[in-house]
């Protein structure tokens, strides 16, 4: 099938009339462009639980806040659509920001609980910017499943449960981080990092999966995070937190528990990196 781009939503539900008819189910992929492998391994995905896969670009600047890299977020949308060819994507929705947002617009969704902790601490109206701009893309494209990244665990516990609250009538699927060879979860914001803090990047991950092996050999947990801490501080990232979580309502653990998740986010540089693992 070959490849429609779609900049509104005349376009758009025109294609996604033309899919109804063909009587095929619908994938849909949200991202926020400048896309890479981790991007294909969704698609990919999407192929193999429905007939076509609808990627949206879009960089939704409800989900920054001040001071924030909204303009300098690379934006390559030849490059995007390219890559969404490539790997078999049926139809790219990339709308400007007021096809979603237009004059007049005053709406959010905001998820209470999910969104206090974590990313949503130091990102005030994060989630809420998430959210919504999941929320229009789900509406108006109705797909059958929608394909989000696991890297992104807290964006994942809250899409799910808006869904679930909302009642709209779409499976979501969280799909495994993808990483480079030496471990360092695929991200568009890597492209911040120097030469050098390429290199020291990897180590969040390896500090993650070092923290979990004593977590399972039974040691304390507050010791055990306030120490990974430490060693993460020491190689050059400034931590912004190391907790372990319930995998569902991301509420911190005091004791282990298997199929809890272990959650990072820290700095380096002028990268701000996050990761997890399942414990």
């Amino acid at each position: 099938m070959q490849l429609t781009v779609a900049h509104d939503m005349e376009n758009l539900q025109a294609t996604l009339a033309e899919f109804a008819r063909l009587g095929l189910s619908v994938a849909l992929v949200p991202t926020m462009g400048a896309l890479h492998d981790g991007h294909a391994s969704l698609i990919r995905k999407g192929k193999e639980l429905a007939d076509v896969v609808v990627v949206s670009i879009f960089v939704n600047p409800k989900q920054f806040g001040a001071n924030e890299d909204f303009d300098k977020y690379p934006k390559m949308l030849g490059a995007d659509v390219n890559l969404v060819g490539e790997v078999g994507g049926a139809l790219v929705y990339a709308p400007q920001v007021d096809d979603l947002y237009p004059e007049g617009y005053a709406t959010t969704v905001s998820i209470a609980g999910l969104t206090d902790r974590l990313c949503g601490a130091s990102r005030p109206g994060h989630f809420d910017g998430v959210a919504t701009v999941v929320t229009k893309l789900l509406l108006r494209t109705l797909p059958h499943v929608a394909l989000f990244g696991e890297k992104d665990y807290q964006q994942l516990c809250v899409i799910r449960r808006l869904v679930e609250d909302l009642d709209i009538g779409v499976e979501i699927v969280g799909v495994p981080t993808l990483r480079a060879a030496d471990g360092l979860a695929l991200s568009s914001r890597n492209a911040y990092l120097t030469p050098q803090e390429r290199l020291v990047a990897p180590k969040l991950f390896a500090a993650l999966n070092q923290v979990a092996a004593l977590l399972q050999a039974g040691n304390l947990v507050s010791a055990v995070l306030e120490r990974g801490k430490i060693e993460l501080e020491k190689l050059g990232f400034a931590v912004e937190y190391l907790e372990l979580c319930d995998s569902d309502s991301l509420a911190p653990l005091a004791e282990y528990e298997a199929g809890a998740r272990l959650l990072v986010a820290a700095k380096l540089g002028g990268a701000r990196l996050i990761d997890n693992i399942e414990v």
